[in-house]
Parts: C-alpha cells; structure tokens; sequence
C-alpha cells in the first residue's frame, strides 16, 4: 500500500519542471538523483536565505582554485557563526566524485559545481539556534562558456545604485538584491549590471555588479574597488593580481568613482563563469577612447590570455 510521504514524493516528482536535469548531486552524505533530493520546510535556508554557498569552476574534471574557494567558505560561515561540515580533503572528495559521475555521464568535462551549507532545520525564530545539523548540498552542471562573439565584440552593462545590505562580503543564500540587481540588465538586454553605492561625502563609488566583479583600466593599470563589506572577496581578485604581476600590469584596489567608472580606458568583469570578460558598452554610451573605443582592449587581452593559462596550472 502506497504511504502518505510515498504519494507526497510521487506529487513532487511528477510537478518537478522539465528542465531540472537527472544528473547526481550530494544531499546530507547521500549521493541522490537531482529531481529525488528533498529538504525540510523548516530548512533555514528556505525560510530564512542562512546559508552560504561558493561555485567553484571546473576544467577538464579539475577543480580551479579549490583551496581559495574553500578559504572563502570558511570565512562566510565564521560570519554567520556557523561550522564547516566538512575538512577540506572531506570536500575535495565529495566534489571530484560529482564532477567524474557527471563527466561520465553527460561527456561535460569543463563544468560549474555548486555547494550550499545552511543552518540546519528548526522551528522558524529568527534568532540562531545552536547546535543544529547542517544541511549540506552539492550538485554541477555543465560549464556554459561565454560566446565568441562575447569574447570578439564585448558585452553592454548598465549602471545602477546599490541597493543591497550592508554585509556583501558574506557569500549567503540570500541573493533577492542581486537578483533583482540582474533583473535591470536583463529587461535592457544588457549582460550585467553594474552598482554603485554613494559614499559619506555623496560621490558615488564602484562597488560591483550583481553576479561579477569590477574593473577599470586607468593609464595601462588595472583598478579595482578596495576590500570592504560592500564588496564579495572574490576569488579572482587574488587572482587578477597574480596575473598582472606576470603581465607586469600595474594594479590597485581604491576607491573608484562613478566618473572614473564612466571616463575609463577600459572596463572588464570577471567571476567564475565569465573569467574576464570585456564591457564595450555602459549605459548606452561605447567603452574606451580613440581608435579602440566600443572594442574589448589590450588589458583585456593580455589577461584573458593570462587566465587561460592559469586554468591549467591552477586546477586540482
């Protein structure tokens, strides 16, 4: 006889949209079907966004920048009090399974794996309970590169003021800022959008765009906004600074203004989908000066061509 939780599995499987993909993910020490995994209500994650998460780009089944990316978890859960569930060998282990089952199964070898650690299940209070299990979660998908006419022709961003929290430094859940950050380009049909947030003297300063970080290029060096609570650490800034160190790029985190923003020689993005990637067009008006203006520029080229070879060096 077919129990309750049997037929309320059965009503969730069979509403479970198309698109979500059978491929295996991590759930609680479980490796499980996508479309079979299920969480409490009560997970904080859904009622409240108390996690964190980090994706973590894969290349030819090897993880880049692994350890940077799980410093980066480790210091989102110190800020949200919250313990790690696994060692860093105990992560690796888990993450390079899913990323040979899904290469064997879909031939995807270069893919995106994600992973998302809550709180744990508890009544709805808004204060932290302790000693809670965590719930632990992994999938990976398919890597989908930037086009090559992204990569030739730039992409156009649009700039709006920073709307979010004051704690953007934690890498949480909680991402409704950012979504609806990315919902202002996508009605622009724009790639990204680009924030800025005023300061106390009311000139408004880069922070970042809703998924990426910033940069501009000023006289051949390549700036970028300062560490902060307003700004995710993100995983390629070390990184970008590694390169320009090899290219022999000047580099500098400070603040950046909105008209050094606008007046740049160059404007770049970068995040683990997009690696670097050239912005040609802000708010409607072309990037750059002179002869390369709208055109994705030598910086740009130097350090994609860079970051290429990082990916091979740099992957576990």
């Amino acid at each position: 006889m077919t129990t309750q939780v049997d037929r309320s599995t059965l009503r969730a499987m069979q509403s479970m949209p198309a698109s979500v993909p059978d491929s295996l993910c991590y759930l609680n020490g479980e490796y499980t079907p996508l479309r079979e995994a299920r969480v409490s209500v009560l997970d904080r994650g859904f009622i409240f966004g108390d996690g964190v998460y980090e994706v973590v780009p894969v290349y030819g089944r090897r993880l880049f920048r692994f350890n940077e990316h799980m410093a980066r978890l480790d210091r989102s859960l110190e800020k949200l009090r919250m313990p790690n569930p696994h060692t860093r060998g105990e992560w690796l282990a888990v993450l390079r399974e899913l990323v040979v089952r899904h290469a064997e199964g879909s031939g995807a070898d270069d893919q995106m794996v994600y992973l998302q650690v809550t709180r744990g299940i508890a009544l709805r209070d808004h204060v932290m309970p302790k000693d809670l299990e965590p719930t632990v979660f992994a999938m990976t998908n398919a890597m989908k590169p930037v086009s090559a006419e992204q990569r030739h022709q730039g992409v156009a961003c649009v700039t709006a003021r920073d709307f979010r929290w004051e704690r953007c430094d934690i890498k949480t859940t909680s991402l409704l800022g950012n979504v609806l950050a990315r919902q202002i380009s996508a009605d622009r049909g724009a790639a990204e959008t680009i924030m800025l947030r005023a300061g106390a003297n009311g000139i408004n300063y880069l922070t970042e765009a809703s998924s990426s970080n910033v940069w501009i290029v000023h006289e051949g060096a390549l700036l970028g906004p300062p560490k902060s609570e307003h700004v995710l650490e993100g995983i390629r800034v070390e990184l970008l600074e590694e390169l320009c160190e090899e290219e022999g790029i000047a580099f500098n985190l400070r603040p950046i203004t909105e008209t050094e923003l606008l007046a740049a020689d160059e404007v770049l993005l970068s995040s683990a989908t997009k690696e670097v990637l050239a912005v040609t067009t802000l708010d409607g008006d072309l990037v750059g000066h002179g002869a390369g203006k709208g055109k994705p520029g030598p910086i740009y080229a130097r350090l994609y061509a860079a970051y290429q070879r990082a990916k091979a060096e740099q992957s576990i």
